[in-house]
């Protein structure tokens, strides 16, 4: 089974497979880094600063031939690197100019600050806080493609529909009341979210197996993340 992260650490030299495989794994996986270095107490300035720096710095290869590849999930691989990253940086003037670097990831976006805030106060640490964060954007990553997939075969409005049965809604409309809207029987109805579900724990699956180095890690690496959301 071929995933992104084992293409990485199958070419931990130049390669364009291994660039874009952990390309997207970094794009993926921003925000969890961002959160962990607000919970230190890094500023909103600093925790941008340092979370394009560092992933300019890891997309340069910097830090690849230093992982083994028979042990080596992301999550644990990402946060290892920033730190290592981060006793490297703290003699540095924080708001400096890193010459010469192309800025991989645009952290600009005020909203990102918005979600920060939005995040559990004084109760998780950071390293807490990034797993707990790694494990639900490993969940929207998962989401997001599910709608896309529906988008894209011309069922948006069934997406919509049906997507109230795993939002957590306190009051979700019937079986029957969908049926009408759809068009569907009550039966046809229950299949439909059955093989919703069905297909978003596939893909589920799918990102966590693009985050670990062998596909015998996956089932032991859900097992712990929903440990970690259910904390």
């Amino acid at each position: 089974m071929t995933t992104h992260w084992s293409v990485v650490l199958a070419a931990r030299t130049n390669s364009s497979s291994s660039e874009q495989a952990l390309d997207r794994l970094c794009r993926a996986y921003w925000y969890p880094l961002y959160a962990y270095l607000r919970r230190l107490g890094e500023d909103v300035e600093a925790a941008r600063d340092f979370t394009q720096a560092f992933f300019a710095r890891l997309l340069e290869k910097n830090y690849l031939s230093q992982v083994q590849p028979e042990k080596g999930k992301f999550r644990c691989f990402l946060l290892a690197s920033l730190k290592h990253f981060l006793a490297d940086e703290r003699d540095k003037a924080r708001a400096q100019k890193r010459g010469g670097r192309a800025q991989v990831l645009s952290l600009d976006d005020p909203a990102i600050e918005e979600r920060y805030r939005l995040e559990p106060l004084d109760v998780m640490d950071a390293e807490k806080l990034f797993e707990r964060r790694w494990a639900l954007t490993l969940l929207e990553q998962a989401r997001e493609r599910l709608k896309q997939e529906y988008i894209e075969g011309g069922r948006a409005s069934y997406y919509d529909c049906l997507k109230v049965f795993d939002s957590g809604e306190q009051n979700p409309p019937s079986y029957a009341e969908l049926g009408v809207a759809l068009g569907l029987s009550e039966g046809g109805v229950k299949s439909a979210v059955s093989r919703m579900r069905s297909r978003y724990r596939e893909l589920v699956r799918e990102e966590v197996a693009n985050t670990v180095s062998n596909p015998n890690e996956i089932d032991d690496e859900i097992r712990y993340l929903i440990t970690v959301i259910s904390r």
